[in-house]
């Protein structure tokens, strides 16, 4: 296996910010993925919905453990790196859409599809907007980066288009303690291996790496620097939220007055 990964590494002029690879990959692929939303919501029922979503899960894993095999074998030539380890905010809907088949309860379902749906949005745009942790120096990681968040997009778009998520501007809070959960859990990662992983980028050893948030570190000290962020993350989420909600329900309308006044498809 390792044999095999390592001839796939090939390598690449690591792309600028912005340049025409980057804008024309993110267009196209921000295109497609609202596209085969809206073609997948319209012809899907809710039920089959669910199960594309593990599937998308099944593909979002199969990449990640091959990016991993990829980072330890290639780029860490043997040694395991945990600042790549998988539980940042933008690896949550790769868990979430696997165990979404083996929950049986509507409400509990309906606020994970919310979660996936707002932050999955929020997580997906922010990256493709500011992708320099996206372009590597190898094709497969810079494909596989920019292609895992427009996966995003189109898994949010998929449920609020599929109506799968919690329905009103009050159901965002119900996602807030599912983010807290994972943040405590990124918290108990970061600690554990005292730094070397930074998950949700709130290790507490070092500034906050994104951009804005390092200078806030850095100038009025870590702890407030991670809390302004994980702050701008609830109101980012709450703003997808609040633009895809009205979305959902235009869309929803339109399919009810298109089908003669039919109810929207069962659960």
């Amino acid at each position: 296996m390792q044999h095999w990964i390592e001839q796939t590494a090939l390598p690449m002029t690591v792309p600028a910010p912005y340049s025409p690879f980057h804008l024309l990959f993110s267009l196209i692929g921000i295109l497609l993925a609202v596209f085969f939303a809206y073609i997948f919501s319209r012809h899907l029922q809710k039920k089959q919905l669910k199960i594309l979503l593990f599937f998308c899960g099944i593909l979002l894993a199969f990449s990640e453990v091959y990016k991993q095999l990829f980072l330890y074998y290639v780029v860490g030539q043997g040694c395991y790196d945990w600042w790549y380890f998988p539980f940042q905010l933008c690896s949550l809907p790769m868990y979430l859409c696997l165990i979404l088949p083996f929950l049986h309860s509507v409400p509990v379902c309906q606020t994970i599809c919310t979660f996936m749906q707002d932050f999955g949005l929020l997580g997906g745009i922010m990256a493709l907007a500011e992708p320099t942790g996206l372009l590597q120096p190898y094709w497969f990681l810079t494909l596989h980066g920019l292609s895992w968040h427009i996966m995003l997009v189109f898994i949010s778009l998929l449920i609020c288009l599929g109506d799968l998520s919690q329905s009103g501007s009050s159901s965002y809070l119900h996602t807030l303690p599912m983010l807290a959960i994972f943040c405590i859990i990124a918290t108990i990662i970061n600690l554990a291996t005292g730094g070397r992983a930074d998950m949700f980028y709130i290790a507490p050893y070092y500034p906050v790496t994104q951009i804005i948030f390092h200078f806030i570190s850095i100038h009025c000290g870590i702890a407030v620097g991670i809390m302004l962020y994980l702050i701008s993350i609830c109101i980012g989420g709450f703003l997808c939220h609040a633009v895809l909600e009205k979305e959902k329900q235009l869309y929803v309308r339109k399919r009810i007055k298109g089908k003669g006044g039919a109810g929207p498809s069962k659960s």
